[in-house]
């Protein structure tokens, strides 16, 4: 059976699920909290590894040809156009379909979500090398930033790195195989992220205050992966059939979906992307990271479209398209910064743009706090659907991928 339908049946079951749990008792939603860090857990566990010593074989082959650097500019340009086209493309589908107004919730919680971003520099270098091995697997930079100093290392003197080089290379593909299997697996696990998922999606719509929202989020992410992304595909050459890319990514978007967690997703979209797309391992590990690093912009258009319906919804002034593009560019700015959020990401850029727009809404984002999971949903598919497509077009024009037959997808 496909790791897809697999995902999918896992999904269904646990939607199936939560309409036979009760959903207003304490006991039974701390349980499903405590089942969802597990799953979550299970799905980050061979990550770090993989991620370590497939990137830095990467590197060291990427700067054997010299072309490390040409893959690295050309993946850049794609997160900052791909970035640009989607916040612009949110910001004009909520300027032209506005949801209906939303209520004023009374929170008592009036913290804002804080993205640490000097602590987070200061965790690219530890005293410690290997201590950005030892984090929780949460936040994957310093992870990437070693991987990066080893492969290059690796370049110092083949005499002497000849036996490490085959080492790394063997170590990287014995996790991608442990990743594998646990992808293999994730059917299960997806049975818990769904059921959790569906009962808070279930509490969401009996409230009746944010059904326009959540179609006008949906309708926007399903429509932007699934109609006018791939289209975008057209343009490569050789030609090739976009649909099949698309194809080739339910796998890693059923996981995006339902778990909100992007580094939960990365073991799949690595997977997925070499055996369905073709992408060679030298340069879907380099784009795929960076992605996972600084090209969070569906996470941040989501969080901009939820800032100006905030707006709307409590203030009697117009949004102008001046404000509409000073949301839009700092939604931009904040998606290179959200990689030690990779479970909730979205949400904690609508806390930054509430809190940089000011006006009276510094805490403006509790009142979707009933949906942040929903927001971080979105978000989280989007930002998996970019990397994939962005991914395969990388490697494409740099002819690191080779086409594969639908047949044989996993």
């Amino acid at each position: 059976m496909k790791v897809w339908i697999k995902l999918l049946l896992g999904g269904l079951a646990g939607i199936l699920a939560a309409y036979f749990l009760p959903q207003d008792n304490e006991r039974i939603m701390a349980a499903l909290g405590w089942l969802e860090e597990l799953a979550l857990r299970i799905g980050r566990y061979a990550v770090v590894p993989l991620l370590v010593f497939s990137l830095s074989i990467a590197v060291h082959e990427l700067r054997q040809e010299g072309r490390f650097w040409s893959l690295v500019f050309r993946s850049f340009v794609f997160i900052a156009g791909t970035g640009l086209f989607v916040i612009a493309s949110g910001l004009m589908v909520i300027r032209f379909f506005s949801p209906d107004r939303i209520p004023i919730h009374i929170e008592e919680e009036l913290g804002t979500v804080s993205l640490d971003t000097a602590g987070n520099i200061l965790a690219l270098f530890p005293s410690n090398m290997f201590r950005a091995l030892g984090g929780d697997g949460v936040y994957l930079f310093p992870v990437c930033v070693f991987a990066f100093f080893l492969g290059l290392g690796l370049s110092y003197d083949r005499n002497y790195t000849k036996p490490v080089i085959t080492l790394i290379d063997s170590l990287s593909r014995i996790f991608y195989h442990i990743a594998v299997f646990f992808s293999e697996i994730l059917g299960l696990v997806m049975i818990i992220l769904a059921a959790y998922w569906a009962v808070r999606f279930r509490n969401v719509l009996e409230e009746k205050v944010y059904n326009d929202l959540i179609l006008l989020l949906g309708g926007f992410s399903l429509g932007l992966c699934f109609i006018i992304l791939p289209l975008f595909l057209y343009f490569l050459r050789p030609k090739l059939n976009p649909w099949f890319v698309l194809y080739g990514s339910l796998g890693p978007a059923i996981c995006a979906w339902f778990s909100g967690d992007i580094n939960f997703t990365l073991p799949v979209l690595l997977r997925h992307g070499k055996e369905n797309s073709g992408i060679r391992r030298k340069s879907g590990t380099v784009t795929f990271a960076l992605f996972n690093t600084f090209g969070r912009a569906g996470s941040a258009v989501t969080a901009a479209i939820a800032l100006i319906l905030i707006i709307k919804s409590h203030s009697r002034l117009d949004i102008t398209l001046a404000d509409s593009l000073t949301i839009g560019m700092r939604a931009f700015f904040i998606s290179f910064f959200l990689s030690a959020r990779p479970g909730d990401g979205a949400y904690a850029a609508l806390s930054l743009l509430c809190l940089g727009y000011g006006r009276g809404f510094e805490a403006g984002y509790l009142y979707l706090k009933p949906l942040a999971f929903y927001l971080i949903t979105i978000g989280t598919f989007l930002d998996t659907m970019l990397a994939s497509f962005s991914s395969f077009a990388i490697a494409r024009i740099s002819g690191y991928q080779e086409d594969k037959s639908p047949r044989h997808f996993i």
